[in-house]
């Protein structure tokens, strides 16, 4: 490193760096300050949309619980075709549900295996991916309904990702799966009703 001998001189190389690299160093000031006033619109812009989403999420989701006639189905359809994001997600699901109710559950599983396209949250896919083997199951797709529910490694589902997986192998005939996947909800503590649920089905394949 070299050392001046004296402030004149430690000036004058500061003068030479700044007439050499000075329009470098304006660009490159302006480059960030350009980069963090973009970021905070950014920010800002994601912030509007995403409330934007959420009011258009609340009618959407009225419409179409409320009274689901076509036109709700459609504006719900539209909805989440348009917003690739979690309330695109919770549309499709919504939409899955109104299938399910008119026993359409090809259009049900088309909708939810959108809806994990939609989002990237965990706890959303874990519901996502249970609602689908439910749906599956009652296709009864049940290898179909098995491989979903290994996609599912949240342990704060497991309780009702067991129950489910139970309900596939009572149907496959394997008796003894089945009670293994209620005994292991069971110890995974879920709420009382669950619990009930799950002794009941437990009984029956004991008589």
């Amino acid at each position: 490193m070299e050392v001046y001998s004296s402030e004149n001189e430690q000036r004058e190389v500061l003068v030479r760096f700044f007439a050499d690299n000075g329009k470098a160093l304006v660009i490159g000031v302006v480059i960030g300050i350009a980069a963090l006033v973009g970021w905070r619109y950014w920010h800002n812009h994601q912030n509007d949309a995403m409330m934007a989403s959420s009011a258009s999420w609340q009618q959407v989701n009225t419409a179409l619980t409320s009274d689901a006639n076509q036109q709700g189905v459609d504006a719900a359809q539209k909805f989440a075709d348009v917003n690739n994001n979690n309330y695109g997600a919770l549309t499709s699901m919504d939409l899955a549900r109104f299938y399910v109710d008119k026993g359409d559950f090809a259009a049900a599983e088309k909708q939810l295996e959108k809806a994990l396209t939609q989002t990237k949250e965990d706890n959303l896919r874990s519901l996502i991916n249970i609602r689908l083997a439910r749906v599956q199951i009652q296709a009864q797709n049940v290898d179909g309904a098995l491989k979903t529910l290994g996609n599912i490694t949240h342990e704060g589902w497991s309780a009702l990702v067991e129950d489910a997986r139970g309900d596939a192998q009572v149907i496959k005939g394997n008796n003894q799966a089945a009670r293994e996947a209620y005994d292991k909800a069971l110890k995974a503590n879920p709420p009382q009703a669950l619990q009930a649920l799950l002794r009941m089905k437990l009984n029956n394949l004991s008589s």
